[in-house]
């Protein structure tokens, strides 16, 4: 959350919240209006179309390992979408829609699927870090940018991704801390697939939930439905 803005009340919430339901139909009011919504779903049928091009060209020996992240691409538009040119993303090797969304270019993300140091470096002026390949480090990364960001006294945030099994590892534990201790502008995206790699999640954290795990730290958690483009626009914003 940003500085300033007042926290809501912790919700331990068994149900994912949802705005959509399994057939698309509305179940409240949709946070964004016909034209963003069409720019946003035009956004995911974009990063679908690169993940099966990539995945393909992977199987062709044309990319190095590829981890696709199809079902992911409302979790991932919808939260970069609730974010600022001027925030922080810091992603995972599987968060490439999410970083294109905000504004890492296509091309950068494949030349760095085949070892080119230039698929490493954004824009000039895109905050948004090169995809983290170990498991949970870079949590650490995007809490050190968002309280630099508070001690210069902006209201920049730094959103960051990781998967249910990065909740494993202590650099999760030691961002999430931190961020409680020293409330920084920290948003963590949690793209829970319900395997990491191949363990379970019931066999990997005895948590009723991982959005529950935010409770511990002193800071508010969202279960949400991670299909539901309009849920995670607004949970995040």
């Amino acid at each position: 959350m940003r500085p300033g803005h007042r926290a809501s009340t912790i919700r331990r919430r068994m149900e994912p919240f949802r705005i959509l339901d399994s057939d698309g139909n509305l179940l409240g009011d949709p946070p964004l209006d016909l034209d963003e919504t069409r720019r946003l779903f035009a956004a995911m049928v974009s990063a679908r179309t690169y993940d099966h091009k990539a995945s393909a060209m992977q199987r062709q020996g044309r990319l190095a390992t590829y981890p696709p992240f199809e079902g992911q691409e409302a979790a991932q538009i919808g939260s970069a979408a609730a974010i600022r040119p001027d925030d922080w993303m810091v992603g995972t090797y599987r968060d490439a829609a999410a970083m294109w969304m905000h504004g890492f270019p296509w091309m950068n993300l494949l030349l760095a699927r085949i070892g080119d140091e230039r698929g490493g470096s954004p824009p000039e002026g895109i905050r948004c870090l090169p995809a983290s390949i170990t498991v949970g480090a870079h949590m650490i990364h995007a809490v050190g940018l968002a309280w630099a960001e508070r001690l210069q006294g902006t209201d920049s945030v730094a959103i960051t991704y990781f998967g249910d099994g990065a909740t494993s590892e202590g650099d999760f534990h030691e961002a999430m801390n931190f961020a409680g201790v020293y409330r920084t502008p920290t948003v963590f995206v949690c793209e829970n697939n319900q395997y990491a790699i191949s363990m379970p999640r019931a066999r990997q954290t005895a948590s009723e939930t991982i959005a529950v795990k935010a409770v511990a730290y002193g800071f508010p958690g969202e279960f949400v439905d991670g299909n539901d483009l309009f849920a995670v626009y607004a949970v995040t914003a």
